[in-house]
């Protein structure tokens, strides 16, 4: 197979969606973007306020055991304590998530040029990553919950995935990791039934990922029609176990036992859940579309999507 150069990619190179953008030209409008748009979570957020009694951390349909059995018979005060440990878990998994991602993004601009936009750009994101990172970990504190470490065996795949990953790989398993969240905290921040302080800081999370989104689907449409058609495998492979594990640590087990549930019988109940399969799949539905149209859902890759339970 022959691979096209990055100036090919640049010069009128068509996918399914279309003529892939101009690197530089993308770049430049997120970096306009960022100044004009970023926010500084230490100042932009009411850290002194209390919390209000009655509120959620989570919009309860989004909570993992909304409408099973047990949840039926949860009283309200625990419902909504399910809610605050279930937010700490994905915050948790959020600042998880993001250390891998800066490293990748360090590793995708290391052989380019610093004086580049799109160089410019990554750095841009690294800084807006660092402040998620910490904004996450404040607001976990803040809660009163513990933080929720991924498992041992999921921070080692971590580990051995940030070091092998192609760039491809890297840009697929960073939409992966964006997108379901966004799109349950677009539900989050407009919902009044929900902390104020959540609603702050998944207004935030919001509003600048969706550059981060922008920057990642670009570059994995140029990488997935220019990379060797080895890459572009690994990509598929790598994406389906990446959405398996990240499928998984979801929802970290222990929050059911530090909420007084059976840990056993309410992890067997989120996976018998129709509701909580319908959440996640819609949560991801505009990735895997998107990923379906530039190739990657292809495979052994598609049937691996298919066990995450993230696509129909």
């Amino acid at each position: 197979m022959t691979t096209l150069s990055e100036t090919d990619a640049l010069d009128g190179l068509r996918d399914a969606l279309g003529q892939l953008k101009n690197r530089e030209t993308v770049a430049l409008q997120l970096l306009e973007s960022s100044a004009k748009h970023s926010f500084d979570p230490d100042t932009e957020l009411d850290w002194d306020a209390p919390l209000e009694d009655g509120k959620w951390f989570w919009p309860p349909e989004l909570v993992s055991l909304y409408g099973t059995p047990l949840w039926r018979r949860m009283s309200e005060e625990q419902r909504m304590l399910l809610s605050r440990h279930e937010a700490a878990a994905l915050a948790s998994l959020g600042i998880w998530f993001e250390l891998i991602l800066m490293q990748l993004l360090v590793r995708h601009i290391y052989d380019k040029s610093a004086t580049s936009a799109h160089v410019r750009y990554a750095l841009t994101e690294i800084e807006d990553e660092c402040r998620h990172s910490k904004m996450f970990a404040r607001v976990i504190e803040h809660s009163g919950t513990p933080w929720y470490p991924v498992t041992r065996v999921h921070h080692n795949l971590g580990r051995l995935f940030k070091t092998i990953s192609t760039t491809p790989g890297s840009f697929t398993a960073t939409l992966l990791g964006e997108e379901v969240l966004d799109w349950m905290q677009r539900l989050t921040f407009p919902d009044e039934r929900v902390q104020p302080l959540i609603r702050g800081v998944t207004r935030i999370h919001v509003i600048e990922e969706a550059r981060h989104v922008r920057y990642a689907r670009e570059e994995l449409r140029r990488q997935m029609m220019t990379a060797p058609r080895w890459s572009q495998e690994f990509t598929r492979v790598s994406s389906g176990e990446f959405a398996r594990v990240f499928s998984v640590a979801f929802v970290n087990p222990e929050v059911y036992t530090n909420v007084g549930l059976d840990r056993r019988e309410a992890v067997a109940q989120v996976r018998a859940s129709a509701h909580r399969r319908e959440v996640m799949q819609q949560g991801a539905k505009k990735l895997t579309d998107f990923l379906d149209d530039i190739g990657v859902l292809r495979g052994v890759g598609r049937r691996l999507w298919r066990s995450s339970g993230l696509l129909a």
